[in-house]
């Protein structure tokens, strides 16, 4: 198995790496609830213009029974020839499933991961997409993707990465344990789930 031809320090040098990038400081905006924004300078038409454009002409029915924020769907999205269909997880069933399985992506292969939700009742800041990578025990890659702030409204939104390369090589072939987390400005955890990649050097190999 590929998994047995990478070592701890191997591991911690990738991680070292990946760790170098810059740091992205951002203040949150002051939260307003829907009603406060709703009611700022109504006689305003270009604001009341900007307004609909961000909440819709009505929002989305507010029931007091979902949460404001609702993750649906995460589709890892191949765009490279001769790729298959792309792979979808339902975040609105059994989360604990995707640990038991291993979803496979060829090596070196261009991806992109889109990111489904709905917003029902309050505006939301800041919302926020976090991947942290693990093999082996070991993190090894942790990617931020700031996807906005979004009013309610009944139809669901769709945020999709910048295009991303899956690692290639002898070494980079294996299981990766990913932890997925959607959040925002005020620390909520909108939804939390663990998954798993196979790196393989083709899409239909064994090893």
């Amino acid at each position: 198995m590929a998994d047995e031809h990478v070592t701890k320090e191997q591991l911690e040098a990738i991680a070292a790496e990946n760790e170098e990038g810059e740091k992205v400081f951002y203040k949150p905006p002051a939260q307003k609830t829907l009603q406060e924004i709703q009611d700022l300078d109504q006689d305003d038409e270009s604001l009341r213009k900007y307004k609909e454009a961000l909440l819709g002409a009505g929002g989305a029915a507010a029931d007091p029974s979902v949460p404001n924020v609702q993750v649906t769907r995460l589709t890892l999205i191949p765009v490279s020839e001769n790729s298959p269909e792309a792979l979808t997880l339902d975040l609105q069933g059994d989360l604990e499933s995707f640990k038991d399985e291993s979803f496979i992506l060829k090596e070196g292969v261009e991806y992109k991961i889109k990111i489904s939700f709905k917003v029902n009742k309050e505006i939301v800041s800041g919302l926020k997409y976090v991947q942290m990578t693990y093999r082996k025990g070991i993190r090894i890659d942790k990617s931020d993707y700031m996807v906005g702030s979004y009013g309610p409204r009944a139809e669901e939104f769709h945020f999709l990465t910048t295009l991303e390369e899956a690692p290639r090589g002898l070494i980079a072939r294996g299981t990766y344990n990913i932890k997925s987390k959607f959040t925002d400005d005020d620390k909520h955890n909108h939804l939390s789930w663990d998954w798993n990649l196979n790196i393989k050097k083709d899409w239909d190999k064994k090893d």
